[in-house]
């Protein structure tokens, strides 16, 4: 696997693979016959005119040496916006036109807090960059105002820095990489553990900045319940949190900076609560007959106490399609809805909880499909951004959008989201084939509630842009409609941020302007992003 992914699509370019011709089938089946959408060069990929000029980067090579200060065309694009499909769409048409004017590799937390000053000092917009994952356009900056922007790559900030096996604790700097951060942590035989789709490509402060979930939270839970202390550096000096496990010293400012997303300071290091490393893991798969009958069941898992480490539930469509398996789209089977459970630990206590786990899914209706599914849903848990990419080759539009709600509210919001998913692409997608495809997934469960995870595929029409905005909007205003969140582990960004005002109501929008006219008098750090 590289450590950087590619520029235009997700991931390692050597795990990139064109549908089977089983698949190519189904989708043409689908959505009408293939177009082909092919890449522009990266050497042709379009670039504004820098507008940093040498004397100021000039100053900047003095903070962080020459070597690591970066204006060349590969740079500025591999540090052009995230991996929406809106983002990817942009990029392989050629259009950087977010481009960074430089980017800027600091070697530690000395080096952050300088650059971050020296931006304020003149006024230059600064975007956090760790392994430019977001999908929500994090990454793009507002640039009117500004004497330029930088992206700040945090990648040689990799160390673990402390290990205190007796707390349980570790201290890992933001700039690590998920599977880096699991081997350094391994040589202590500990783990980390949620394990986000986004996994192998993510960085510790990313999963930080943006209040990350994985798929094994169920178990280990969520990013931002692991943290235990952050180090941040801001434009007014640098914020140290957490002192003890818990306190009652007024409000946590722990949590102002979980999901901050880079717009109150850079989260240079951050202590989390580890584990011991699993002795062994087994996954295995469950059949309902209903998406209904599967939620009862999720959610006696969920307040009964009993979930094991990894719990989802695909609705009868994402079932029918084998989501669950991207190398094996389109041979989902029987019908019904397929549930995933996963169980990490000792041998003794996976063996305990499995069979807890089955006795209540088999009182609920459900089936036992065995592990072998189970195991094959592991190995392929972080190829699902790959399968976007084959789809975007072939003129299939395919974007996620996730959200969340409690239990008592989940039918009406799985009903709303659906219907304005479906409504908002099919007057496009009914040209040239059939209408758009929606699935979901209950990705990560609570005692109170479930998060659920669309996933959308429709025929591309033009450039797609519009396209998916319309749907975007649509969906964004049925989660407010029905009371859920605009996001359950994606973050604001830049895409949620009009939503997120009538989420949190007039008097929250105050609360977060206050606190970025405090930290960031300047309104330097990623300018357009989180604060409405």
């Amino acid at each position: 696997m590289t450590e950087q992914m590619h520029w235009a699509r997700w991931g390692d370019p050597a795990e990139a693979h064109p549908l089977s011709e089983e698949a190519r089938g189904l989708v043409e089946l689908a959505f009408g016959p293939a177009a082909e959408h092919p890449t522009t060069p990266l050497s042709d990929v379009r670039l504004p005119a820098p507008r940093l000029p040498e004397d100021l980067l000039a100053g900047l090579r003095d903070l962080v040496g020459d070597h690591q200060v970066r204006v060349d065309h590969e740079a500025r694009v591999r540090h052009t916006r995230g991996k929406s499909t809106p983002d990817l769409l942009r990029m392989r048409h050629g259009d950087a036109d977010d481009a960074p004017d430089a980017v800027v590799l600091p070697a530690g937390h000395d080096e952050v807090a300088a650059v971050v000053s020296w931006c304020s000092e003149h006024r230059v917009a600064l975007v956090p960059f760790g392994g430019g994952t977001s999908v929500v356009g994090g990454l793009v900056a507002r640039r009117d105002g500004y004497a330029g922007v930088l992206a700040l790559d945090l990648r040689r900030l990799d160390r673990l820095v402390a290990v205190d096996r007796v707390s349980g604790t570790a201290v890992l700097e933001a700039g690590l990489l998920g599977p880096r951060a699991e081997a350094l942590l391994a040589e202590h035989r500990l783990t980390l553990g949620p394990f986000p789709q986004s996994f192998e490509y993510a960085s510790i402060g990313g999963f930080a900045a943006t209040r990350s979930s994985g798929q094994a939270s169920s178990g280990y839970g969520r990013f931002d319940q692991l943290v235990v202390a952050l180090r941040v550096a801001t434009p007014v000096g640098d914020l140290e949190l957490g002192s003890a496990p818990a306190n009652a010293a007024g409000p946590d400012l722990r949590e102002l900076v979980l999901g901050s997303e880079g717009a109150f300071g850079v989260i240079t290091a951050v202590t989390v609560r580890v584990r011991p490393a699993p002795e062994t893991a087994v996954y295995e798969t469950w059949r309902f007959a209903s998406f209904p009958e599967g939620v009862a069941a999720l959610r006696d898992l969920a307040q009964s106490g009993d979930a094991p480490t990894v719990l989802r539930l695909s609705d009868e469509n994402e079932t029918a399609l084998n989501l669950a398996k991207p190398d094996e789209i389109g041979a989902g089977g029987e019908g019904g809805c397929l549930v995933v459970t996963g169980f990490e630990g000792t041998a003794e206590a996976v063996e305990a909880r499995r069979r807890v786990v089955a006795t209540r899914l088999e009182k609920r209706g459900g089936r036992s499909l065995g592990a072998d599914d189970g195991a094959g849903w592991a190995a392929g848990r972080f190829k699902g951004p790959y399968l976007r990419d084959a789809m975007l080759d072939i003129g299939v539009l395919v974007e996620t959008l996730e959200t969340a709600t409690f239990w008592s509210n989940l039918p009406r919001l799985y009903d709303e989201m659906s219907a304005a998913l479906t409504a908002a692409l099919t007057p496009a997608s009914a040209n040239g084939g059939g209408g758009p495809i929606v699935l979901c997934h209950i990705s990560h469960v609570y005692e109170t509630g479930a998060s659920l995870y669309f996933t959308v595929a429709a025929r591309q029409v033009g450039d797609g842009l519009e396209q998916w905005a319309a749907a975007k909007a649509a969906a964004s205003d049925a989660m407010i409609a029905a009371g859920a969140t605009i996001t359950h582990h994606h973050a604001v960004g830049r895409d949620h941020r009009p939503w997120l005002a009538q989420e949190i109501g007039p008097v929250g929008v105050e609360i977060l302007r206050a606190v970025k006219d405090r930290l960031d008098p300047n309104g330097v750090l990623n300018p357009g992003v989180l604060v409405p």
